[in-house]
């Protein structure tokens, strides 16, 4: 004899069906088909872009990182960075490329303090790259909007060869080429500027010998 169950829980049973059916489609089935699409034909992306050295990761490509000299006293947290003359140097970053606390600064072009402080990049570039203050690009000098960018302009990029190639002993004109290799037009031809990937940039220099 069959039996018939109250309304109630009738419905009950229903809705863990459903429950049971759309977990299974969309919290297992779905993200196994998209995770098995994007390793099968976009792995490099999916996986973060990571670059690798002797095939163990040392960098992703869509986050910018900062090039700096060793501490003279690693455990002095105040110690200022001291930016690496055998490495290009990112932009700026009001985030210090810390990517758990991407974000800008906020001030407005008129700031007065963001006035200061770029007139003070400007100066600290131009005396690092020995080049005139005038001819400084405007990305050596201003943060991303994020703090985490990874490309600069190829002026930056181009301002920068020679004294990364004294820096390593290199051929101005080898390390020139490098660069050249690295830049990336406008994105479908008309959005955006050129630009060049820093954090690339320097994974390719780190083979020159």
């Amino acid at each position: 004899m069959r039996t018939i169950l109250p309304p109630v829980l009738h419905h009950h049973l229903v809705a863990l069906r459903m429950l049971l059916a759309f977990t299974v489609i969309t919290g297992i089935a779905y993200p196994l088909l998209v995770t098995g699409i994007a390793q099968a034909g976009l792995s490099h992306r999916a996986n973060g872009s990571m670059l690798t050295t002797n095939g163990r990761p040392v960098a992703s490509s869509l986050i910018g990182q900062e090039f700096a000299l060793p501490k003279k006293n690693p455990h002095d947290a105040q110690e200022p960075l001291r930016p690496d003359p055998g490495w290009f140097q990112p932009r700026p970053s009001a985030a210090g490329y810390d990517p758990t606390n991407s974000g800008a600064s906020n001030l407005g072009p008129n700031n007065t303090d963001l006035i200061r402080s770029v007139g003070e990049r400007r100066a600290a570039v131009a005396a690092f790259d020995g080049v005139p203050p005038a001819s400084v690009p405007a990305d050596a000098v201003t943060a991303s909007g994020s703090g985490l960018d990874p490309d600069i302009s190829p002026a930056y990029a181009y301002e920068q060869a020679d004294r990364v190639a004294r820096a390593r002993h290199l051929a101005p004109a080898e390390v020139r080429t490098l660069v050249s290799r690295h830049v990336r037009g406008r994105v479908l031809g008309f959005l955006g500027q050129e630009r060049v990937n820093v954090v690339e940039l320097n994974h390719d220099l780190a083979g020159l010998v």
